[in-house]
């Protein structure tokens, strides 16, 4: 595709459409007076495409900078760019109906202010939770109370899957999102412009209300608030745990995260499960079928809607399409015995998707994508014996540079490399310097140097973001500010809660160590058996009376007080109580800090 664009083309009459009002100034703050969300961050991208950013990505910037309350339909607001999500609001009998309330409370909160200045002070009397991640669910606390009688909608599992991506490999998550989400960075020209998908993720308070009504089955019809509600259940495309609807009464068409305005990702920079293209694609043929040809528009949970039946269809259509194509092709070439790595490079994108300015890689990529889907199907092992067990990145490095000649050689082969244009070979050589020698400045500027050129000229957003963060870290930048999972833990099950602990557990000290806690838990009557035993903590519902070193009697908000400050103050305990103590002890803290692109 060429890399020019026209502001009349429906996209941008489409992120105008319907627009109500916004704030000013545009930054949303917590109650410290913190900064947590810059909708304005984006208003330098403006005008002719500077050299620093691709104008294909520059492009995207501009619409994804937009934010303000846009009217979709007759009743149907969404608040858009007031964080990396949108939040819909559906207009009922006696309230709203809130989908999808952001990342944070604060965000959630001046969304709906911002709505009630101009549609009334209607109350919240449902909120729908589209999907099991943290921008669709986590401002929560921002549109009702934590004690809520309103009605919370989500899909069947959404509350395992939204704990298993958030709470268990939160930490991890959370320190690699920072690179693809470029926090660091400052919005600008030479630093970020978005993230592709929106502007970027806020930094406020987060929350989660369990559901209290399961969407289990597509066909389902469920009526709140007087508003009908047909449900279209897609596990395993865009989440775990996804829901699509449509609402007959009004033909609007809500695609969840199923069909944006990008190439969506198989599997997030961030880490996540790998997604499955291939039912991503006929849930949306389904979609297509049930719902397409009677909807005058579809909205998303992120980016514009689309207006007109025709036009509807032809979104999906593509959509459906990119995702079928991707993975039926990395399937033909896996079965010609190509690795990920080399059908990243051989398989070209179909001309009809790849001038379509919807299926474009700003948030996902064809490369990560095809090495996605050949994960998913074999595995991170691409069947070479010589890749079976390859030394970790510092061994291999001391011996890749041992073997060039030193860290001052393996300096001058990366300007060379880079200077003859051959970025990505010089990033590896590059990688290998410094993680053969992290205090070595010239290793470290070169690498920098190089991450910040593949930056610079990637189409796709997270792409930049992760070269760009990795720059801002070599020279000298540290992690700091990013939001945490910790508010969702008062919502875990008793169950995932003592995940949490198991999963802190360091094996090897534990090793031989054995022990039994019995949990009886007073407010709902469950009783727990937990056992130390070959430096694993294994749990699980019991009936039985078995004898326990220790038994401990509480209710589940002492139980989070406990994990929280490993106090017993007024917890019944009969047994050794040391017990408690000791396994605390082999647990540790996770790093939110680790390093990445240094060892």
């Amino acid at each position: 595709m060429a890399t020019t664009y026209s502001e009349d083309h429906p996209d941008f009459v489409n992120a105008d459409r319907g627009f109500v009002g916004t704030i000013s100034p545009a930054t949303i703050t917590d109650a410290a007076g913190n900064v947590v969300f810059d909708a304005d961050a984006l208003a330098f991208v403006t005008g002719e495409t500077p050299d620093t950013v691709d104008p294909s990505l520059w492009r995207q910037a501009k619409l994804t900078g937009r934010h303000g309350l846009y009217e979709v339909a007759p009743g149907f607001s969404q608040v858009r760019g007031f964080d990396i999500s949108n939040m819909t609001l559906v207009e009922g009998d006696t309230g709203v109906i809130v989908i999808d309330p952001l990342v944070s409370a604060e965000c959630a909160a001046a969304g709906l202010a911002l709505y009630r200045e101009h549609r009334g002070d209607r109350p919240v009397t449902a909120v729908i939770y589209t999907h099991a991640h943290i921008d669709h669910f986590g401002g929560v606390l921002g549109v009702v109370d934590a004690d809520t009688d309103v009605p919370i909608v989500a899909p069947e599992h959404f509350l395992e899957h939204a704990v298993s991506e958030n709470v268990y490999a939160g930490v991890a998550m959370l320190r690699r999102g920072y690179y693809y989400d470029g926090h660091p960075l400052d919005a600008t020209p030479e630093g970020s412009v978005g993230i592709g998908l929106g502007p970027r993720a806020s930094a406020g308070t987060i929350g989660l209300i369990p559901p209290t009504l399961d969407i289990t089955r597509t066909g389902q019809e469920e009526t709140l608030d007087g508003v009908r509600f047909v449900f279209q259940l897609t596990p395993n495309t865009e989440s775990p745990a996804e829901m699509n609807f449509f609402f007959p009464d009004h033909r609007v068409l809500c695609m969840a995260e199923n069909a944006t305005h990008v190439m969506h990702n198989l599997l997030t920079l961030r880490g996540a499960q790998v997604r499955d293209s291939r039912i991503w694609s006929r849930y949306l043929a389904e979609a297509v079928e049930l719902f397409a040809h009677d909807a005058d528009v579809v909205f998303s949970s992120h980016h514009w809607p689309t207006w007109g039946s025709d036009a509807i269809i032809d979104f999906l259509t593509d959509q459906r399409d990119l995702y079928a194509y991707m993975h039926d092709q990395t399937l033909r070439l896996m079965n010609q015995g190509y690795v990920g790595a080399e059908i990243a490079e051989m398989l070209p994108m179909p001309a009809s998707l790849k001038d379509a300015w919807s299926t474009r890689g700003y948030y996902g990529s064809l490369s990560h994508n095809v090495k996605a889907i050949f994960q998913r199907y074999l595995g991170w092992y691409d069947g070479n014996p010589a890749h079976l067990w390859q030394h970790p990145p510092e061994v291999q490095a001391a011996r890749y540079v041992e073997l060039l000649g030193g860290v001052d050689k393996v300096v001058e082969a990366v300007d060379r490399y880079a200077d003859a244009g051959d970025l990505r070979f010089a990033a590896e050589l590059g990688s290998h310097a410094v993680f053969a020698d992290p205090t070595n400045a010239p290793a470290r500027e070169a690498l920098a140097n190089v991450l910040e050129r593949l930056g610079l000229g990637a189409e796709n957003a997270t792409w930049r973001n992760c070269f760009l963060t990795g720059a801002h870290e070599l020279r000298g930048g540290h992690p700091a500010g990013f939001v945490s999972s910790a508010g969702m833990v008062s919502a875990l099950t008793v169950t995932q809660l003592f995940d949490t602990i198991a999963i802190r557990l360091d094996g090897t000290k534990a090793a031989g160590t054995t022990a039994s806690i019995r949990w009886e838990l007073t407010d709902s009557g469950e009783t727990y058996r937990m056992e130390l035993s070959n430096g694993a903590l294994v749990h699980f519902p019991t009936r039985r009376d078995d004898s326990a070193d220790v038994t401990v009697r509480l209710t589940k908000a002492q139980l989070l007080g406990l994990l929280g400050s490993a106090s017993l103050d007024g917890i019944d305990v009969e047994g050794d109580a040391s017990v408690l103590t000791t396994l605390l002890a082999l647990t540790d803290e996770p790093d939110p800090m680790f390093h990445v692109v240094e060892p």
